[in-house]
């Protein structure tokens, strides 16, 4: 059954499973939580961070279901956490003891993808361990080549959602000129957001990576800043034009940036509430999970701001992966079809989605993701 949170984003069940994992020889900690099951399957990322811990990945199971109920796919939620107790040595070791722990629950009908912190080669590698194949799932989607070869072409899927949420929303704001967009967080998210927002025709004037923000009011050039992403992740500022600033303050600066659209692209909690009167954008979307908190939405809601929250504007990748799974894309397409039915499936429930928190935000409605899925008969 699918569950939901209270008003103050507490968790108003507890998740249907929470297991610790035992990573032997391996200086790490690990979870699963299943926050629930649809026909016995459930499905989330594995984060590798150094602070996660059960409390977290319950939250963000929480909001796997969410996202993939708001889709309409027959799958629950769940997610995964590797909390290194040392710095890593070896990988590979890593992600095959992960894969080995978890095969039951992976061959039990819980997929575990990458998420932060991992890459899909990770997700490969413990794929491999486990002797887990999507494709042997009963029911799945049967594509014409391995999955590892597909996913490579829709890995700006998340992306690419987030910035039809934005797109789709100015257009029903009947907002016809180039807009200014800031993207805080420049990982795979937020890259491909700017991309696709740049490739439509607005200016991207600031872009946050953990070492501070890049500003430029005539606009940056996305694929420019791409190519000075480092190894790392973060932007070399040396290879960056002349006339962009780097902005001082680092952790908060990309707020002080005249902006119409801003996408939160990083960690939780980017705007609490004590940030609210700081915002400048008119629209923001929430392209990371957990960007603003119920309080800062709702305060953000209040003072005029349109709030795109993250379980309908960030569901691109489950989206993808859950279709694949339960079978919702259609089996014999080549795999460069297959891509376009599901870029264009996505972007139309995320539209419909967008479109509905905006009319219930406009009705009053204190929490339009709940009455969404209230619609939809997800009970807490």
């Amino acid at each position: 059954m699918h569950q939901l949170l209270s008003s103050d984003g507490v968790l108003a069940s507890p998740p249907l499973l929470t297991t610790a994992l035992s990573l032997p020889d391996c200086e790490a900690d690990a979870w699963v939580v299943v926050d629930s099951t649809v026909h016995g399957l459930a499905m989330g990322g594995t984060r590798l961070t150094e602070t996660v811990d059960a409390p977290e990945l319950a939250a963000l199971a929480r909001a796997m279901t969410h996202k993939l109920a708001l889709v309409d796919l027959p799958i629950g939620g769940a997610k995964a956490g590797i909390r290194p107790r040392s710095p890593i040595t070896d990988r590979d070791r890593l992600m095959r003891t992960f894969g080995r722990v978890s095969r039951p629950l992976l061959r039990g009908g819980v997929y575990l993808g990458c998420d932060q912190g991992t890459t899909p080669a990770d997700r490969d590698t413990f794929f491999a361990a486990a002797g887990y194949d999507l494709a042997e799932v009963p029911g799945s989607t049967q594509l014409d080549v391995p999955w590892e070869q597909f996913y490579p072409s829709m890995s700006d899927i998340t992306g690419y959602g987030v910035a039809v949420a934005a797109l789709s929303t100015l257009e029903a704001q009947r907002v016809t000129a180039p807009q200014r967009v800031v993207v805080q967080g420049f990982g795979v998210v937020g890259r491909a957001a700017a991309l696709h927002l740049e490739r439509a025709g607005h200016r991207v004037v600031a872009v946050a990576d953990v070492l501070g923000t890049v500003a430029d009011p005539a606009g940056l050039s996305t694929e420019g800043l791409i190519a000075a992403t480092s190894s790392d992740g973060t932007l070399d500022r040396s290879q960056l034009p002349s006339q962009v600033r780097t902005l001082g303050c680092p952790d908060r600066a990309w707020l002080t940036v005249d902006t119409d659209v801003l996408v939160l692209a990083a960690g939780a909690d980017a705007i609490g509430p004590g940030s609210v009167p700081e915002v400048r954008a008119r629209v923001i979307v929430e392209g990371g999970n957990l960007s603003c908190g119920p309080v800062a939405r709702r305060l953000l809601r209040e003072a005029g701001h349109t709030v795109l929250p993250d379980v309908v504007v960030n569901a691109g990748g489950a989206a993808l992966t859950g279709a694949i799974l339960t079978g919702t894309a259609p089996s014999g397409l080549p795999a460069p079809r297959l891509a376009e039915w599901l870029r264009g499936w996505i972007a139309d429930k995320i539209r419909h989605n967008c479109a509905l928190v905006t009319e219930l935000s406009g009705q009053g409605s204190a929490d339009p993701v709940a009455e969404l899925l209230a619609r939809r008969a997800v009970q807490p």
